[in-house]
């Protein structure tokens, strides 16, 4: 599922990744491994700070009759979040906190039943991390199954408050209709997360490794630290919790490869595009290393990335006959 990058909502913010950046970066929708924002694909409300462009109020879609209070039928969970199924789903599982979801929704503020976000009228769904949304969306998504079409009355408390910290949000209690149109399942936990089998090569600097998938063409090349890399990856910690994924985001990361941390530097440096490799990377060629600066929220310890090479774009300047291949539309 690919994102379209053009297409931001109102208030969007999936939550905070993990790329592996060399340095520090700023609160975004997404940090990719050079530490610049990528825009998230549409989702919905999160109560995270952003300053976003002042834009044209959203067409008005009219409000359900119920907008202002929970109708007969709804039913209320503790935290006084209530919901009620308008079209029954097809589907069997109910997505998760790790799972993200693919919806279409409309919101409204309760008090006067004003359209203040919709994907419909922006003529896309949204993608986003269950955990990455206000705390009404989190707990009302995990109700549902994909097919269906739930209305969720969400308290202020459970979305923006009566006063919200982030500038444009609504106030106050907000009703909104939601489909799940689907789940998507984060990657797999590597069966040797917890350390590299003896199999794995191992360099002077302790980085350890194995190809996953080879290159399909035996003279493909290999990037040099100079050059920007097109990349999926995931990584986990070695308690097989994983942090950051540009699988989950639907979108593949390109950054300079003397950027980030020194472990993908000299890790990827070994791989041909086209291939696949598990990475073991040690607290101090990772977030750990002496001298590094401290990131908020970085994972420590010895690091897991399962790592594609999708395509490398050389340094501006270099020989046309060394420039390697375009790097390839992702998959």
């Amino acid at each position: 599922m690919r994102r379209n990058t053009a297409v931001v909502a109102a208030f969007a913010l999936v939550s905070l990744s993990l790329a592996p950046v060399a340095g520090c970066a700023k609160k975004t929708d997404s940090i990719s491994p050079t530490g610049s924002a990528s825009a998230s694909a549409s989702a919905p409300l999160s109560a995270a700070s952003i300053t976003r462009p002042q834009r044209p109020p959203p067409p008005q879609i009219p409000a359900p009759d119920d907008v202002a209070a929970p109708s007969a039928g709804a039913t209320t969970t503790a935290s006084g979040l209530a919901t009620k199924v308008i079209t029954p789903g097809t589907g069997k599982d109910h997505p998760v906190l790790t799972d993200k979801v693919k919806v279409n929704y409309t919101g409204w503020t309760a008090k006067d039943g004003k359209t203040f976000d919709s994907s419909v009228t922006r003529g896309q769904p949204a993608s986003f991390p269950v955990n990455g949304v206000i705390p009404g969306w989190t707990e009302g998504l995990q109700l549902m199954v994909v097919g269906e079409k739930r209305r969720m009355w969400i308290p202020g408390k459970l979305a923006y408050g009566d006063t919200p910290h982030m500038p444009g949000a609504p106030s106050g209690d907000l009703t909104f209709d939601v489909e799940l149109l689907d789940i998507v399942k984060p990657p797999a936990v590597p069966t040797d997360v917890a350390a590299a089998p003896a199999s794995a090569k191992k360099t002077a600097s302790g980085l350890a490794y194995r190809v996953l998938t080879p290159a399909s063409d035996p003279a493909a090349k290999k990037p040099a630290a100079t050059d920007r890399v097109s990349v999926n990856y995931s990584g986990w910690t070695t308690d097989g919790k994983m942090f950051d994924s540009s699988l989950t985001r639907g979108q593949p990361a390109t950054f300079p490869l003397d950027k980030v941390i020194p472990g993908w530097t000299e890790g990827v440096q070994l791989m041909k595009v086209g291939e696949k490799d598990r990475f073991w990377i040690p607290g101090n060629l990772a977030y750990d290393a002496p001298g590094r600066p401290s990131r908020p929220g970085a994972p420590h310890g010895m690091l897991v990335f399962d790592v594609e090479l999708l395509g490398i774009q050389p340094t501006p300047g270099q020989p046309p006959q060394m420039q390697a291949p375009p790097t390839p539309p992702p998959q």
